[in-house]
Parts: structure tokens; sequence; C-alpha cells
């Protein structure tokens, strides 16, 4: 038997007794096992996804092993759906410890969603950006903001304009750039929270190559299968390990203080060139707002 994702992040012995965490995309790959292994730390789970049977079974198993669980469905392509989540969440709770901002997708076909932006940038990036932002006065001091991105934020560079068109799709540049927004958005978090006085940290993570995490399944042709089948192989990253990623930066005393980085491997890595421009990550920070219609969160902080 493979080793459980807290086994491989060292936090094992943590206890999370007294954390409330929002873990998103937590039905099914690496969200589901991070879910698992907070719950087994003592942390309890606010679930999110959108097939309500798998939610249903996971806040049943959450609760099983102690955790008190909520499911709430909500479709990240829906502004109004990630405004009732956050909603729902400030209902059920009386506090945030931990936000897990890991729902996300590669999306082969290229549409427009209600905002008139593409798809997979209105899921990836806007509905994490707005959750947070709806959430940033939830979340206790001490606590954790993690956003999942990717290694495949590398060799793209920040492109406002073409998301507002699916002529020159591309599923891969589309989910590569999300990524980037992903790395550039916690960055930027980090620095507003350090400017305006909040004890919050906010870090973004590559959680691995993942075969079994779901992702392989908007590949097209016979790439699922095959992909599926390398779990096994050595050297493939496991979904235990991406939980694993997660679990390290969002609840191990060794990344208490640590904000404003990107992990991979455990540890921070440098991001691409890309992801370290900071006037982009300004501009992507406005501009999110303002697609959104909504007032710049944290807009009285200084960014450098």
């Amino acid at each position: 038997m493979s080793a459980s994702p807290e086994t491989l992040a060292g936090v094992a012995s943590v206890d999370c007794s007294g954390i409330q965490a929002l873990v998103t995309g937590s039905t099914n790959g690496i969200g589901r096992r991070t879910a698992l292994a907070l719950g087994r730390l003592g942390a309890d789970v606010i679930v999110h996804g959108r097939d309500t049977r798998a939610g249903t079974a996971l806040v049943d198993e959450l609760a099983a092993i102690g955790s008190d669980a909520t499911f709430v469905e909500a479709d990240f392509a829906s502004v109004a759906a990630v405004r009732d989540l956050a909603a729902t969440v400030r209902t059920e709770t009386d506090g945030l410890d931990l936000i897990v901002n890991n729902a996300g997708g590669l999306f082969r076909d290229g549409r427009l969603t209600e905002l008139g932006v593409e798809y997979t940038f209105q899921v990836n990036h806007l509905a994490p950006y707005l959750l947070t932002a709806d959430l940033l006065d939830h979340v206790r001091e001490g606590g954790r903001i993690v956003t999942t991105a990717s290694a495949a934020h590398k060799g793209v560079s920040l492109d406002l304009d073409r998301v507002q068109s699916v002529d020159r799709h591309s599923g891969m540049w589309a989910y590569s750039h999300s990524k980037l927004a992903n790395v550039l958005f916690a960055a930027e978090l980090a620095r507003r929270l350090t400017d305006s006085d909040r004890e919050i940290t906010s870090n973004s993570l590559h959680p691995g190559a993942i075969p079994g995490s779901g992702f392989s399944r908007f590949l097209p042709g016979p790439f699922p299968q095959l992909l599926q089948t390398l779990e096994a192989v050595p050297g493939v990253t496991s979904v235990a390990d991406g939980a694993a990623e997660i679990l390290y930066v969002g609840v191990s005393p060794r990344t208490a203080s640590i904000s404003g980085q990107y992990f991979a491997n455990q540890q921070p890595t440098v991001p691409s060139s890309s992801a370290r421009d900071t006037v982009a990550a300004t501009r992507l920070w406005s501009e999110s707002a303002a697609a959104l219609d909504i007032d710049e969160p944290l807009a009285d902080s200084t960014t450098v």
C-alpha cells in the first residue's frame, strides 16, 4: 500500500483540530485525497465540486473519521454559483483557516462564458480569484491560502486580450495561460496581504503530472487510457504525491511563515520569468476585478 499524503508531506503528526478548511475541486483526484488527509489530521472540511453524489460520499467518509464536513455544489463557470459558494461557507463556518484553490481543468473546446471570457480562464483563474476575494475577510489571522498551479505555466506570457476571444483557441495554451495566472495571482495576493498587515500566507504550487488526478480525461484520443496506466510506473507522480504537495504548503509548520512562493517537490522553486513579472501581476489583479465587476480586493495595498 502506498504512503498516505500526510506521510509523504511529513505532516502526519500535525494536529489540525480546530482548523476549518475549504478545498475546491475535492470530489475527485488530488482534491479528494487532500480533503481526506485533512480530515484524518483533525480538520473540518468544506467539500466542493459539481458532482453531488461524489461530494456526499466524501462527506460521509470524512464524518466516519470524525471530521465535521459539508458539501457545497458550485459550477466555477458561473459567477453566481461562486458567490453562492462563498455565502454558504460564511453561513456554515465562523471563519476559515485554510483555502485550497484546487478546482480547474484543461478543456479542449473553445467557448466563451457569460462574462465573454474564455472558459478555461474563468474556471481556472477568475473563479478562485472571486471566491478568495469574497472570503478574504472570513479568513482568520494565521490562515493560509494555497493555489494549485502547474509547471505548465512556463512558456507563455500574460495575454488578457486573447482570453476575450476563442478565434485562436488552443486548449493547451488556455490551460498554461490560466496556470500562469494562478502563480501571478498567488504572488500578488501575498504582496497585498503583507502590505495590509494581514497575517495570512498565499502560495502556489505544482502538484506534479498526475495520471490519476482526473486531468487526463480532458486529453484527446487514447491518451486518457494511456495515462491512467502510468500511475503504477515508478517515478510517475501519484495522486497521493500531488495531495502531499498541497498539504506541505497548507499545514506544514515548515511553511507557516512562507508567503508569495511557488512550490514544487515540496520546496520553493523559481517560476518562469513571466510568473515573476510584478507589473503583469498588478494588471491581472485589477483587470480580473473589472471583468467580474467587483471592487478590487485589497485595493489600498501598495504593490511593488
